[in-house]
């Protein structure tokens, strides 16, 4: 496990510390928006590249997967290296890949600017989170840990509905060149408000895998898996869902979509309220919520009013599975936060990734329909994973 010096315990933390949490915490929701930024943009992307919505699905299913494969190994790679260069070196490639996506005359050149992107998510989300430990003293590193994650939850339930509807106002190039400018942002405050930040034990791959001997952070992970993939198997393809089972205008899917985050920032305060409480009690809740709401699209969502009142339950479910997952991994690991937090963050995009190529092979080959159905099977197992668990947090 990476270790970190804190500041000195006092009541006094200088605002240019602070400044650089929220800085870290930009960065977060910028690589996190660009993972999922396709979502809201199947259609317009695979119509004018000509692809199918199954194969343009695969802007999901690509950086997802080297995503889940950076966030553990990079904290090995780089060793004792400055995590602040490491940090804006990871931006740097962000803003460069969503250039390239920008400007993206085939599929197969975006493809591989997605490829770019998903060596940034993984490597920036599993460094960042333990840059709290370095900007504040130890007094206050709850706060500042919960900013930082704060910037995922937020890209999870804002940056796509966002990023959509600047699409739908202009063309999706732009919705790509847009977060790289916010990317353009991140890496002038980073170099400005980081201070130097060498590790002073790196990572080994002993400590990645000590993690899964632990039950309770195997039932974590599992639950991550599960409630992320199933949502993804469905949300990647929210788009064509609501077109063609709802019957909703192609035009009006950004603005729903930015309903859809709002619900989810709701949905993110209401369980965070519930999971000091009873954490397992949170998590089986979402996963039977979402498999409700998931299986009853194709059969009450078959027209507008049903479907947007399910859209909006559906961002009620999803905004409370970050909070709820990263919380279930910390207390399951109190001491070796950082390396459990890589191997979830690994398994997060994994998630995405597979939950986007099997919803893409359904989409394809069975019904748009079938991609609610499964992501529902998969959200009824994680309530049962979870609660095999005797002695969860």
């Amino acid at each position: 496990m990476t270790t970190f010096a804190s500041l000195p315990v006092t009541d006094h933390v200088p605002i240019k510390r602070w400044l650089g949490v929220v800085a870290v915490a930009v960065g977060t929701f910028s690589v996190v928006t660009v993972e999922q930024l396709p979502v809201g943009l199947l259609t317009s992307v695979g119509g004018a590249l000509e692809v199918s919505e199954g194969t343009a699905g695969l802007m999901v299913t690509v950086p997802g997967l080297v995503a889940s494969a950076t966030a553990p190994i990079l904290p090995v790679a780089i060793g004792r290296l400055d995590r602040r260069i490491v940090l804006l070196g990871l931006i740097v490639l962000m803003v460069l890949a969503n250039l390239m996506s920008a400007l993206a005359p085939t599929f197969a050149v975006l493809l591989a600017a997605r490829f770019l992107v998903g060596i940034s998510i993984g490597g920036f989300w599993a460094l960042a989170a333990g840059i709290a430990v370095r900007l504040v003293p130890e007094k206050y590193v709850p706060q500042a840990t919960a900013l930082t994650f704060g910037g995922a939850t937020a890209a999870n339930v804002l940056g796509v509905p966002a990023g959509t509807l600047i699409g739908g106002l202009t063309d999706w190039r732009v919705a790509f060149a847009a977060v790289g400018g916010l990317g353009l942002l991140v890496v002038i405050a980073l170099f400005l408000l980081l201070p130097a930040m060498p590790a002073t034990q790196p990572v080994r791959l002993r400590t990645l895998a000590e993690q899964l001997r632990n039950p309770t952070v195997r039932a974590g992970i599992i639950s991550t898996f599960l409630l992320v993939s199933g949502h993804f198997a469905a949300f990647t393809f929210v788009s064509p869902i609501l077109q063609t089972i709802a019957g909703i205008d192609s035009g009006l899917i950004g603005p729903l979509l930015l309903a859809f985050g709002i619900a989810g920032i709701i949905g993110n305060f209401i369980v965070g309220s519930l999971v000091s409480r009873n954490l397992r009690g949170a998590v089986i809740a979402i996963s039977v919520l979402l498999a409700a709401i998931l299986a009853l699209f194709p059969v009450v969502g078959g027209n507008a009013i049903g479907g947007v009142s399910l859209l909006i339950l559906w961002g009620l479910a999803f905004g409370g599975v970050p909070v709820s997952v990263q919380t279930w991994i910390l207390r399951a690991a109190p001491q070796s936060a950082e390396a459990a937090t890589a191997l979830n963050t690994s398994v997060f995009n994994l998630a995405i990734a597979l939950g986007a190529l099997f919803g893409g092979i359904i989409a394809d080959n069975v019904a748009i329909a079938g991609v609610l159905w499964f992501g529902a099977a998969l959200a009824v197992l994680t309530s049962l994973a979870v609660a095999r668990v005797r002695n969860s947090n």
